[in-house]
């Protein structure tokens, strides 16, 4: 007993000085590199040349249709942080515009998310946050910090599919590196909705499979409830992670939407490392939230899929009243004091139109809401088998 708390003190005091000395440790080999308009190419000693060295190359105007590689990078490295600002940043250009990446002479992007979901919040609505991966101080600029490593080869694209012209800042900061001292996984990003194809009962697909070997990394979600359900609560979705071969059922799953995001009973506007709900307006009943899986790391071996539920609760009447009136409902089980009835199990519980259907209990049903989500994951391929971007006008139901 003395001997394996001896062993874990030493575990954790070796892995606080690992930690430290990153800071001061020198990579052999190791360059820094700024990619900019005042640097396209990242050179070295060449950075600023423009107007005598005089700010002469900050921005430029990104008209509507065109698109700007941000960078071509040829060599090995690690992009520690993307920034970037851009001078209309309304719903509507935020979903319109997008950023594509891609890895070592891949033909196909591994990321290719509309421009404000890819920067941590989804529906174009800024705000001031903060999370261990992105970072919006003021809700004027976009801040990324996940580590997107490459063996000789890195672009990046921003398309301006907006009917606006922007004025573009931004900056790529690297490390260049003359070889990877192990093997690397790629860094990848899927955007989706559901906004014009989702069926009662349906999960929507955080992540749909992949195959390969990586890592889940996290996920920022969006919701716009649909009107017809009132003010009655969306949030009762299970997250689950289907994993190397899991098929009907998953090997992970959760209790709840919020829960998933490390609240509980409703949910609040709050940003915090790894969980957070920046936007939460029950009166536009649109939410933006986000979970990274940095402390709590999701593995896959041969394949993943992540989904959540599209499911909500409510009492009896108010479940009434929505069927009623048009919207769909399906109920999957009530929680009363003796415990959960389960409805798809327990075929003699009565019909939740009839009398004797409780009247004072919660009741969790399949809904149907506008679900959009960004999955983030590393991928030991720089090119993924997902479709492409889903076109503008189903990017932006909901959002205009």
């Amino acid at each position: 007993m003395i001997r394996t708390l001896y062993s874990t003190l030493l575990l954790i005091l070796f892995c606080g000085i690992a930690q430290a000395q990153e800071l001061y440790d020198l990579p052999a080999g190791a360059e820094t590199r700024w990619i900019s308009l005042e640097n396209i190419a990242g050179a070295k000693g060449k950075g600023g040349m423009e107007n005598k060295g005089a700010k002469g190359h900050a921005s430029e105007w990104l008209k509507a249709g065109e698109s700007k590689v941000m960078m071509d990078y040829d060599g090995a490295g690690v992009i520690n942080r993307i920034w970037l600002t851009i001078i209309d940043r309304s719903p509507a250009a935020l979903r319109s515009m997008y950023i594509e990446m891609y890895w070592d002479g891949a033909t196909k992007p591994a990321v290719s998310v509309p421009l404000g979901d890819f920067f941590g919040i989804g529906l174009g609505r800024r705000t001031a946050f903060q999370s261990a991966l992105f970072s919006d101080p003021e809700g004027r600029s976009f801040n990324c910090n996940i580590p997107m490593p490459f063996k000789k080869h890195a672009k990046i694209v921003l398309v301006n599919a907006s009917k606006v012209n922007q004025l573009l800042f931004y900056d790529v900061n690297l490390t260049r590196l003359k070889k990877h001292p192990k093997e690397i996984a790629y860094f990848h990003a899927w955007w989706s909705t559901n906004s014009n194809n989702s069926k009662l009962g349906d999960d929507f697909e955080i992540l749909p499979r992949i195959k390969g070997k990586g890592r889940f990394l996290g996920t920022n979600l969006s919701i716009i409830a649909d009107p017809i359900y009132g003010d009655t609560w969306f949030g009762e979705g299970e997250v689950k992670a289907y994993l190397d071969g899991d098929k009907e059922y998953p090997t992970l799953v959760g209790t709840g939407t919020e829960d998933y995001i490390g609240s509980a009973w409703n949910l609040g506007a709050f940003s915090h490392l790894y969980q957070g709900a920046p936007i939460v307006d029950k009166a536009k009943k649109q939410f933006a939230f986000y979970r990274y899986h940095i402390p709590d790391p999701i593995y896959f071996n041969t394949d993943c899929k992540i989904t959540i539920q599209q499911m909500g609760g409510a009492g009896r009447d108010l479940i009434r009243g929505i069927a009623k009136a048009g919207g769909k409902v399906k109920p999957n089980s009530v929680m009363t004091p003796k415990g959960l009835i389960k409805l798809f199990e327990d075929s003699s519980f009565p019909d939740i139109n009839d009398d004797k259907f409780p009247a004072d209990e919660w009741v969790n049903f399949y809904r149907v809401d506008n679900y959009s989500a960004t999955a983030y994951f590393y991928l030991d391929k720089p090119e993924n088998e997902l479709p492409p971007l889903q076109p503008l006008t189903e990017r932006l139901i909901g959002i205009l």
